[in-house]
């Protein structure tokens, strides 16, 4: 049985489970679907924290979760899955295509615009650069509400599946679909980190065991001898005391991922594996940062 979080796009990620060809279903189990149809709908799991907490209780439920990007997460999802119960970890990724448009009832043009939390993370800054001002609502929040809200003279984002009977796309809606694809990930609850004999890209979260000058450049030490390439990472505050590392990097296969942790222990280096995504490369990439440096 498959899940989401209650302010992800039931639509994309149902879609991206659906091509990608994630169950939550064990094989043999007697558990079936909360929804009618999971190939359109995923169960509605709550909150992130919510849906993490119910992913790791109950047996065969496994969740699609926005990533942010396999090389560079998203912070939220990282402090949520360290936070959360240590058998948490995402297993799989996987793009698709956007699918909001932009709607209104014939002859409608301007008004307010109204877009739930998914398509504002998703559309934001393309809506904004044409001028919109959104107007914000749940992302539970039933199109017919929505239509309400807006009134007579308004428009709607939303995915294409769900536009209502009669509503047709304004002049801009096509910037929408230009954008790049949406990645997500299939999160489970594990004992163990799935084994891989190809390269797969792996989060990993970190403690030093003490907060001295160096400490963080010395595990880094142990990352770059392990000759893993470190793409992303980021630290956060600790209510230990040292502050925790983030990271992402392309791992060959799973022999070096088990003597990288083991050297961890070693040292008695807090860690945690996040995500182990099967694959070498990830396209398309993070969006990449054009620099201005000082005497450029």
């Amino acid at each position: 049985m498959l899940g989401r979080i209650s302010r992800e796009s039931s639509a994309h990620a149902a879609l991206a489970a659906h091509d990608a060809g994630w169950s939550g279903v064990a094989a043999g189990s007697a558990v079936i679907s909360a929804v009618p149809d999971e190939s359109t709908e995923l169960l509605d799991l709550g909150t992130m924290t919510q849906a993490l907490a119910t992913v790791a209780g109950i047996d065969d439920l496994a969740a699609v979760v926005h990533l942010g990007h396999p090389e560079q997460p998203s912070p939220a999802l990282e402090q949520a899955l360290l936070d959360g119960d240590p058998r948490l970890i995402v297993t799989a990724a996987a793009t698709v295509g956007t699918q909001w448009v932009w709607v209104a009832p014939p002859g409608v043009v301007g008004g307010q615009v109204v877009v739930d939390e998914a398509g504002m993370r998703d559309c934001a800054d393309v809506l904004r650069s044409m001028g919109v001002s959104p107007r914000l609502v749940p992302t539970a929040t039933p199109v017919a509400e929505r239509a309400a809200l807006a009134g007579e003279q308004g428009s709607l984002v939303l995915e294409r599946s769900r536009v209502p009977a009669g509503w047709t796309e304004v002049p801009g809606s096509e910037h929408l679909g230009e954008q790049p694809p949406v990645w997500y990930g299939l999160l489970e609850a594990r004992g163990a980190w799935p084994q891989f004999s190809a390269p797969a890209q792996v989060w990993l979260a970190f403690g030093p065991s003490d907060d001295h000058r160096g400490s963080l450049r010395q595990t880094l030490g142990l990352l770059a001898d392990a000759g893993v390439d470190l793409q992303h990472l980021r630290s956060h505050p600790s209510t230990y005391g040292p502050h925790v590392f983030f990271s992402s990097f392309r791992c060959p296969d799973v022999a070096v991922l088990d003597a990288l942790v083991a050297e961890l222990d070693a040292r008695s280096v807090s860690h945690r594996t996040l995500a182990v995504l099967p694959g070498d490369r990830f396209a398309p990439g993070p969006e990449a940062l054009t620099p201005r440096w000082v005497g450029a």
